[in-house]
């Protein structure tokens, strides 16, 4: 048993620990504020939340049950650290967060009608859906290459999501462009690691096992299999490949996803905004007026 994979473990599950506290807290702090924000507000946070969840206890299991999938390696010993297992509950963890993303540029794009934004939303779930679907078609079939696609297609939406926010940015309030200004650095920093490391990585892997001629599944043997085998390995070698991408993304991920439950912005549209106060300054001229004649 390797002292460094333990300790990995270990941080992992330390992690998960208090992400859960985090997003805890996060509930606690968005129920005390429904009596005291926008009603469009308050529903964005609760749906913020709602999503934020799936995507921690998500991240949490996934800490506590490391997998490496195309070889099936497991610290855990059961049918709880199966591929399939796993690779369910991150499909459904990633689509929630991807949903986050979606909201919030929704609301971004009616808060300050960007173009940019408002098409990011529509397309943002539905291209990782299709990365989903090659990465249930890579852990199956064993077939690095759809992991290069899935990563490319992560990268890209990354790249969409800086592009949609930084668009926003400068007619955003003040006091939000920090938080605005730190999701683009670390939406820069993921596209750049998963172009200059994950998606590199998965191509070598492809074409090593073309080079061996490597025998790959079809789905259905690849579905029994990544159900029922599972080679337990607290080896470094192993594990190596996996750790850089599996901490960063089991810890900044999450604080990115619970960061969204707090950053929920009023969604009326801008035109909508602009009427609303054109109106106001109306019924206020009228108002004077009348006092006037009084």
């Amino acid at each position: 048993m390797s002292a460094s994979v333990t300790v990995w473990w270990a941080f992992l599950c330390v992690v998960a620990g208090l992400n859960i506290l985090a997003w805890s807290f996060s509930a606690v702090v968005v129920l005390n504020r429904r009596a005291r924000t926008v009603g469009s507000i308050d529903v964005a946070r609760r749906q913020q939340l709602l999503l934020s969840a799936a995507y921690v206890l998500g991240c949490a299991y996934r800490s506590a049950m490391p997998v490496f999938d195309i070889p099936r390696i497991v610290l855990v010993d059961s049918w709880l650290s199966s591929v399939v297992v796993g690779r369910s509950i991150a499909t459904v963890a990633e689509l929630c967060f991807a949903g986050q993303w979606a909201l919030m540029l929704r609301q971004s794009a009616r808060a300050t009608g960007s173009p940019t934004a408002r098409i990011a939303s529509r397309v943002l779930v539905p291209l990782i859906a299709i990365a989903e679907a090659c990465s249930w078609f890579a852990v199956l079939t064993t077939v690095n290459l759809a992991h290069v696609a899935e990563n490319s297609i992560w990268g890209l939406c990354a790249a969409l999501v800086v592009v949609s926010i930084w668009a926003s940015t400068g007619r955003s309030p003040t006091s939000r462009r920090p938080l605005l200004i730190a999701w683009c650095l670390a939406g820069a920093a993921y596209v750049a690691f998963i172009f200059c490391f994950d998606v590199p990585g998965y191509w070598s892997r492809w074409m090593a096992d073309e080079a061996s001629g490597r025998h790959f599944l079809t789905i259905a043997q690849g579905l029994r299999d990544a159900s029922e085998r599972r080679v337990v390995s607290f080896s470094w070698d192993d594990w190596k490949s996996e750790v850089a991408w599996m901490s960063l993304y089991f810890s900044v991920g999450v604080w990115m996803s619970i960061s969204l439950i707090h950053a929920a912005v009023p969604g009326a549209p801008v035109a909508d905004a602009d009427r609303s106060d054109h109106a106001a300054e109306e019924a206020s001229g009228v108002s004077s007026a009348m006092t006037h004649r009084s």
